[in-house]
């Protein structure tokens, strides 16, 4: 049995490199005929992904009937961009059988539903064993089988050993969770500090100011994940701020490159325009705030960045706006 990888973009192409060098058979598929037909010309160029090697091994195609059903998949990866999340599992639903395992690795919210991508594939698929996997993984280091840790978080306790099995590698450490929501939002919200970290850089702030909007944000992310059902410990872990230390440092992170050319004075669609990549903090920024709304949750850091994103505040009057804040104790549980 085959794995299918959905999404020929940089992490769905990196996860492809990892699980091929394991000795998996792996199908990768694109709906964009020129993404298939780039990586099948050229296997070592492979766009946003330097150094990496795209295996013979690994079968190309735009046939979503044949990735998802004619090869009978052993497990099925869903890479695609946020975005189109949910037209992509719509398309395939009809082609997936019953109990069919399928692994969400992309990281968002969807501003319409407020649904998280697992709640998407529940939805659009509900007949499959849907999961997902998140962490600090930026996709240039792991195509280069750079030493990277995630972790894995399903329902059901077999699966997400299924799937550590089926990762874990000597230079891909998987642990598991039964945190869904968890790692969904930790995975998804870090994005939108990103942002702000990268307009802090752009700037010109030092790293006083980073180390702050880290740290304020994880606050941020881990009141609206209690609200919502998560566990502390797993927003402490690789899911929360694991993945938001490196998005928010890491000149791979296209939100910090984002974030970075809108401090610097650019507009948001001239800096997504700029990084050519999906920036998912900037479609996430306004569900997060509509999740902190609708949970009652003060979250000052995104409320800002959607400011600055949608309504033309300038960057450096937000950092302002932030600082000047009403005083009050680190943490609201203090008892003098």
């Amino acid at each position: 049995m085959s794995v299918t990888v959905l999404g020929a973009g940089t992490w769905g192409t990196a996860i492809t490199i990892l699980l091929a060098n394991k000795g998996k058979d792996v199908i990768l598929w694109s709906k964009l005929e020129n993404e298939i037909k780039t990586l099948e010309a050229d296997r070592s160029y492979i766009k946003n992904l330097p150094g990496a090697v795209l295996p013979d091994s690994v079968k190309l195609t735009c046939d979503y009937e044949y990735a998802c059903k004619t090869s009978d998949p052993e497990l099925i990866v869903f890479a695609v961009a946020s975005p189109f999340v949910r037209s992509t599992a719509h398309l395939v639903s009809p082609y997936i059988r019953e109990g069919q395992r399928i692994v969400n690795v992309a990281k968002g919210i969807e501003e319409s539903t407020l649904y998280t991508l697992l709640d998407i594939l529940n939805e659009e698929i509900p007949q499959g064993n849907n999961s997902v996997l998140s962490g600090p993984s930026h996709a240039e280091e792991v195509s280069r089988l750079i030493p990277t840790t995630v972790v894995v978080a399903s329902h059901d306790r077999a699966t997400a050993e299924f799937l550590q099995d089926m990762f874990m590698t000597d230079t891909f450490r998987v642990y598991t969770s039964d945190d869904v929501i968890g790692v969904e939002l930790g995975g998804s919200v870090k994005n939108v500090i990103a942002l702000a970290a990268g307009m802090s850089d752009g700037l010109g702030f030092g790293d006083n100011t980073k180390a702050a909007l880290m740290t304020r944000g994880l606050a941020e992310i881990s009141r609206l994940g209690l609200a919502m059902g998560a566990k502390l410990e797993t927003l402490c872990g690789l899911s929360g701020i694991g993945d938001l230390f490196v998005t928010c440092t890491s000149h791979h992170s296209r939100n910090w490159k984002a974030g970075n050319l809108i401090g610097q004075g650019m507009d948001t669609e001239s800096a997504m325009k700029e990084v050519n990549q999906v920036v998912e903090g900037v479609h996430c920024a306004k569900a997060a705030l509509k999740l902190a709304k609708k949970y009652n949750i003060e979250m000052p850091i995104v409320e800002q960045v959607n400011k600055i994103l949608f309504e033309g505040k300038s960057a450096r009057e937000a950092v302002s706006e932030l600082l000047l804040r009403e005083r009050r104790a680190e943490h609201g549980s203090m008892d003098w």
